[in-house]
């Protein structure tokens, strides 16, 4: 694609507004600045900071992430962008000790089993060792290539649970005490509820193609290319695909608005409706009693929720998909301690724990294990989650309590004696969209109503995936749609 699609004959330079400030906004306009240079460029967010979820507090020489702390470069958007910013002398990837997961077993912390990802175990034998299973669930996990295949699995658009597939494929206790926690660690979701087919296609594909996930494992490894001594096993190599900035997070954030002209920036500003004109014009009301702003085209970055009442005399059947996507809240501990004072090895990058285990939290991750380098010598930054779909009431416990919570509960796991030396508090309302079965089909009646508008786009993580590089494809997209309706 050219540099530029800036449309010439364009009398006057087109006005663009961005209606959201997160990674998807910051995005769609940093790609839009690209695009269509000549464009007067509008961002808008309600808060009094851009960025949304990446969020890092610099203190006492410490990077105390408040929300994501890394990113996938398998999944090349994000790492992509950072090299065009400058920013790739920055990138650090994790350490290259302890890259594994610690599970919660009977108030025990066991590593997952060397090779198993999600819901795909690489290697049987680690499997049948793990503490983590009783001898009847590791007999139904080696039975996997029996497991029949329901027929409804190859018609189009089929669609299930995790649950109802890692269930049914890996047996129940697998489900339970493995799959369900580091699912719940990625979406905060309820696996009954999340859908397969929006989160993890290419498990349903195994399926559909070889039957079975141990033989599309054994299938896939006849292809590949014999392992180097040495390589480090799946699980290993997974975690060695996520990286950071040097700086924390915030760097990419900062690096984005430097892109953008400082009167484009209108923070504090909520949208309340989006309109379209017979002229095929745009406006937007912001604050009540505030004049109508005028623009030819818009991207609505805003979470599901509240893009959809932006956009309800528009189209009321968009507004009504939008409203249906659900999303879950968290909240975000973060306990720095004296080194000494935990018992604990430390010998993973954190914790999840199952929902069998009834605990009042969902995962807990050691950055300073994670990303050495963000946390001075002798202390120990921990990160404690709780909330999401299966603890709602988690996140509207006061400061105090969910400090006590998280220490609590860390004191039991990992040794942790004596209090923090320093806490942090941080809840997320709202900022996990739940793909719940059927999602696929919504994402699909969402983008053909708004291709129905012309000029109008939605990006965000409320679509085709929740991560950092999804997020700024998203954006990075619906920019160059717009664009290119501009340019007609």
């Amino acid at each position: 694609m050219p540099s530029s699609v800036d449309p010439s004959t364009h009398a006057q330079p087109p006005r663009i507004a961005v209606v959201g400030g997160g990674i998807s906004g910051l995005a769609a306009a940093h790609r839009l600045r690209k695009l269509l240079p000549r464009a007067e460029l509008q961002l808008f967010d309600a808060s009094d900071r851009l960025g949304g979820p990446l969020y890092t507090l610099a203190h006492d020489d410490a990077l105390l992430e408040q929300g994501a702390d890394s990113f996938l470069i398998k999944t090349p958007f994000a790492l992509d962008l950072c090299r065009e910013l400058g920013l790739a002398d920055q990138l650090i990837p994790t350490s290259e000790q302890h890259r594994r997961a610690l599970v919660v077993r009977d108030g025990q912390l066991v590593p997952v089993p060397e090779g198993f990802v999600l819901m795909k175990p690489q290697l049987l034998k680690p499997m049948l060792q793990s503490p983590l299973f009783s001898l009847l669930g590791k007999a139904r996990l080696a039975a996997e290539p029996l497991a029949l295949v329901p027929a409804e699995v190859n018609r189009p658009g089929y669609d299930e649970s995790v649950a109802s597939f890692a269930t049914r494929r890996l047996g129940r206790e697998v489900y339970q005490r493995l799959v369900e926690p580091l699912i719940a660690g990625v979406y905060v979701a309820d696996a009954h509820k999340l859908s397969l087919a929006a989160t993890y296609p290419e498990f349903l594909e195994a399926e559909r193609v070889h039957g079975s996930l141990w033989r599309s494992v054994r299938k896939a490894r006849s292809l590949a290319k014999p392992e180097e001594p040495g390589a480090a096993p799946a699980t290993a190599a997974r975690y060695g695909q996520f990286v950071t900035l040097r700086g924390g997070l915030r760097g990419l954030v900062d690096a984005l608005v430097a892109t953008l002209p400082a009167n484009a920036l209108r923070l504090r500003t909520p949208v309340m409706q989006v309109e379209r004109h017979a002229t095929n014009h745009w406006t937007l009301r912001t604050t009540p009693g505030a004049p109508l702003e005028h623009f030819d085209g818009v991207i609505v970055a805003a979470h599901a929720p509240q893009a959809s009442p932006l956009l309800k005399h528009l189209d009321g059947d968009l507004s009504n998909e939008l409203a249906a996507i659900e999303y879950a809240s968290s909240a975000v501990v973060t306990l720095v301690y004296h080194r000494q004072d935990i018992d604990h090895p430390l010998d993973g990058f954190g914790i999840v724990v199952p929902a069998i285990e009834r605990r009042p939290i969902v995962a807990a991750s050691f950055l300073t294990v994670k990303f050495p380098s963000h946390g001075p010598a002798g202390r120990a930054i921990v990160r404690v989650f709780s909330g999401g779909a299966l603890q709602p009431d988690k996140v509207d416990r006061d400061d105090a309590e969910l400090i006590k919570i998280a220490a609590e509960q860390m004191a039991d796991l990992i040794g942790a004696h004596g209090l923090p030396i320093e806490t942090h508090v941080m809840r997320w309302r709202d900022a996990m969209p739940q793909y719940h079965v059927g999602h696929v089909a919504r994402v699909e009646s969402i983008e053909a109503r708004v291709a129905s508008h012309n000029g109008l786009e939605l990006a965000g993580n409320a679509y085709r995936g929740v991560g950092i590089p999804q997020s700024i494809h998203s954006g990075r997209n619906a920019a160059e749609r717009l664009a290119k309706q501009l340019a007609k």
